[in-house]
């Protein structure tokens, strides 16, 4: 059998031959170049890709979020607010019932459940006083200095509860119970609420502001007012029919309406304005069913009545100690959920 080179040798002859071996030397060096990129990037320079640059984590990106509960607990937690955070109503020693303390904040206070709950960095401090308005929430009430004078750059929480007392209700409270041949009954003061309402609608908007102001890095919680009462049969004593605690509660229930709306408002701001902390509401309107007052194990104390003031007691239509338990349970659980948004 003729091999392949001397079949080309016969054919072509000696100078064929070596054009024959040429062209296929110039085949083994040109054909990488065509097929091999990186090959024809070496020789000539051309066809070369641009490297990927190479991937490096961005260290702001790459940083953990804060959780809700670590934004809450990396500086110190203030308390303020009304009779409903000072605890009122929940006197559980001697102490709770001192009547020098003008402020009437009691040892079994929602407060002291969320600082048995949490670490908080820079500790905790209770400055809710009974009676307060939003104004005394600013501005100080019977020698107590401004509440919101306890915030600063380092309050990492805030929880208030506010509005009660703008509104008035131990006045319809006792509005309801004494039926005076001059007393305009119970639901005949729809019109002086409507238009505390409508005060309170532009007072509140503008404490918010204030404490988020004083501490910009909080998450503020404001809570709601629990309905009192269970609008099955009236309690005894206090001369409330049942349409009439219905009356009571859709007010009550009013109340909580607008403090939401205020408190959504306010951390809206925050939200376009890219600012650190939140604004948060604690529905507790339906904190106590099933243990309103007259129930037999209600959380709320029943009606105690100052004649000479015509109006209510302080502890009245106010949380029991086992009122002010689940109230706390209500901010533990917001503290640990957070505001439903990324806080930055």
């Amino acid at each position: 059998m003729i091999s392949p080179v001397a079949w080309v040798r016969d054919r072509l002859g000696q100078r064929g031959t070596a054009l024959a071996l040429l062209v296929v030397l110039l085949a083994l060096a040109v054909v990488p170049l065509v097929v091999l990129p990186a090959a024809r990037c070496e020789v000539f320079g051309s066809g070369c890709r641009t490297p990927e640059p190479e991937a490096r984590a961005d260290p702001v990106a790459a940083a953990k979020a804060p959780t809700p509960l670590e934004v809450a607990t990396r500086g110190s937690y203030v308390a303020l607010g009304d009779s409903y955070s000072a605890g009122v109503g929940a006197e559980a020693t001697v102490a709770d019932q001192n009547p020098l303390d003008r402020c009437h904040r009691t040892s079994a206070a929602y407060y002291h459940e969320v600082v048995k709950a949490f670490r908080f960095a820079k500790g905790g401090a209770f400055w809710a006083c009974s009676g307060a308005k939003t104004g005394d929430v600013l501005k100080g009430r019977g020698g107590e200095p401004p509440q919101i004078g306890r915030l600063g750059a380092d309050t990492s929480l805030v929880t208030i509860s506010i509005g009660g007392n703008d509104v008035g209700f131990s006045k319809v409270l006792a509005g309801c119970v004494v039926r005076l041949p001059w007393s305009k009954g119970c639901t005949a003061q729809g019109e002086e609420i409507a238009g505390r309402m409508a005060e309170l609608r532009r007072s509140l908007p503008d404490l918010l502001a204030k404490i988020t102001e004083r501490a910009p890095r909080a998450r503020v919680i404001v809570m709601g007012y629990p309905k009192a009462f269970s609008e099955v049969s009236g309690a005894d004593g206090d001369n409330i029919t049942v349409s009439d605690q219905r009356w009571l509660n859709a007010r009550t229930y009013d109340l909580d309406r607008l403090i939401r709306q205020s408190v959504v408002e306010a951390d809206a701001r925050k939200v376009s304005g890219r600012r650190p902390g939140s604004v948060e509401f604690v529905d507790a309107y339906s904190a106590f069913a099933g243990h309103e007052v007259g129930s037999k194990d209600a959380y709320m104390n029943g009606l105690t009545l100052n004649l000479s003031a015509l109006e209510a007691e302080p502890r009245s239509y106010h949380p029991t100690v086992a009122g002010q338990r689940a109230l706390s349970r209500l901010f533990v659980d917001q503290i640990r959920k957070g505001p439903g948004r990324p806080l930055s």
